[in-house]
């Protein structure tokens, strides 16, 4: 069974939408190292159709190193009801159009390794209400944006969920490395 790795650039407000923010921002070795690990470690990529497109303008044109070649080359699965096969053609892509949540549980319990989710807000939502997130990832940067989209909306602090931590690590201008999974109520874990 694979697991589903949710990661994110984050600011400290909990703004997770349009991250060219973090451009003013260098985050370091350790930083490049957590985001190259985590790329080369997952099997595929699962993206939202804002993201997937995001991407596949971009990356493409960066595919001249190891990184962007295993951006370019890695099997993707995009969420979307309105994506046609056309545009759909970025690597290796294949498009999840409807009943989402049943579709991405099998492909989880398909997968053999890490499916990584970056990005995608309303994806990652619908995944953290459904309980599909095995690994909370972040690059917490020093800066409050007070406005954008975030990962947990403020309806969500009613039904709450409790992440334990499990690495924590400074990288270079204030941005933090965080790994949490879901912790079950109760539940202490060791750092």
């Amino acid at each position: 069974m694979g697991r589903i790795v949710l990661t994110e650039f984050i600011s400290l407000d909990g703004v997770m939408e349009e991250p060219r923010w973090t451009f003013d921002f260098e985050r370091g070795p350790d930083g490049n190292a957590f985001k190259f690990d985590e790329l080369f470690a997952s099997e595929a990529l699962l993206l939202g159709r804002v993201t997937y497109q995001a991407f596949a303008q971009a990356w493409p044109n960066m595919g001249g190193d190891e990184f962007g070649e295993r951006m370019n080359s890695i099997p993707k699965y995009v969420v979307s009801s309105t994506l046609t096969g056309e545009q759909a053609d970025w690597g290796p892509t294949t498009v999840i159009r409807e009943d989402v949540v049943p579709a991405i549980t099998k492909l989880k319990a398909q997968a053999d390794g890490d499916l990584l989710v970056e990005g995608s807000c309303q994806l990652a939502r619908t995944l953290i209400q459904h309980d599909l997130v095995d690994e909370y990832r972040f690059m917490l940067f020093p800066v409050v944006l007070g406005a954008g989209k975030r990962l947990f909306p403020e309806e969500s602090r009613e039904s709450g969920a409790r992440l334990a931590l499990t690495e924590v690590k400074p990288d270079q201008d204030g941005v933090m490395l965080l790994r949490y999974e879901p912790a079950e109520a109760g539940e202490e874990k060791s750092r």
